[in-house]
């Protein structure tokens, strides 16, 4: 293995290493002493990889984004796209919560990582891109009125709400079993398109919504490729 190929591999050791630590913390934040110990590395060897502990979370936060953008690629029938953007919360929904929180911290509080930042919303935009693909195209299979935007709207409150609900210690006393409730909740949003007034099958609606959704992202995916960090 060349030594490029080793410093990645020991980059991506120590993000692993990381995100379990911070999911063990409990409060979303952990030292590089902690880190060093269990990688059994030296301190300094941390910084060849991350200048601080704030870069070091945005690349977490980065690497967890490239992992949904490669789940989203999956192509199959949207419908099968529309469950995995819930399952996405729902599945791990500790993880979804505490990075949330770690990312709102930094944007409110960190200088210096314009770069990154740049880097995670080029990133999620490609990712929201690919979204509104599949949830057109579900709409679309459904024949259904509901806008693109509405729809992926309620999946990101239903996804958020119940990732929430899972990850709190009350609420979970009086939940029941927690795969029911994800099942529960993935199918209520498949559903929630039936509920709006059906086109007939010789008619064309246009999605404005989805549009501007799209030119939206584009118009900032330009404006980022031009800005300077």
């Amino acid at each position: 293995m060349s030594r490029q190929h080793q410093f990645k591999a020991r980059e991506e050791n120590i993000l692993a290493m990381a995100e379990q630590l911070l999911l063990e913390s409990g409060n979303g934040d952990i030292t590089l002493d902690s880190l060093a110990d269990q990688l059994d590395l030296a301190k300094g060897t941390l910084y060849k990889h991350f200048s601080s502990k704030d870069e070091l979370y945005l690349r977490i936060i980065i690497r967890y984004e490239e992992q949904l953008f490669e789940i989203n690629r999956i192509d199959d029938c949207p419908s099968a796209g529309v469950a995995r953007m819930i399952f996405q919360q729902l599945f791990n929904p500790q993880k979804a919560m505490l990075l949330n929180q770690i990312e709102e911290r930094l944007a409110a509080s960190v200088t210096g990582l314009n770069r990154l930042f740049g880097e995670l919303y080029d990133i999620r935009r490609q990712r929201m891109k690919r979204l509104i693909d599949i949830v057109s195209a579900h709409l679309k299979d459904e024949r259904s009125s509901l806008s693109t935007r509405d729809y992926l709207s309620s999946i990101w409150a239903m996804g958020q709400g119940g990732a929430g609900l899972l990850n709190s210690s009350f609420y979970q006393r009086y939940l029941g079993r927690r795969d029911t409730l994800r099942y529960a909740l993935v199918m209520q949003m498949l559903e929630l398109p039936s509920h709006y007034p059906t086109y007939a099958p010789d008619q064309e609606v246009m999605d404005e919504d989805m549009q501007e959704l799209v030119e939206q992202i584009d118009t900032e995916s330009e404006a980022h490729r031009n800005a300077t960090y």
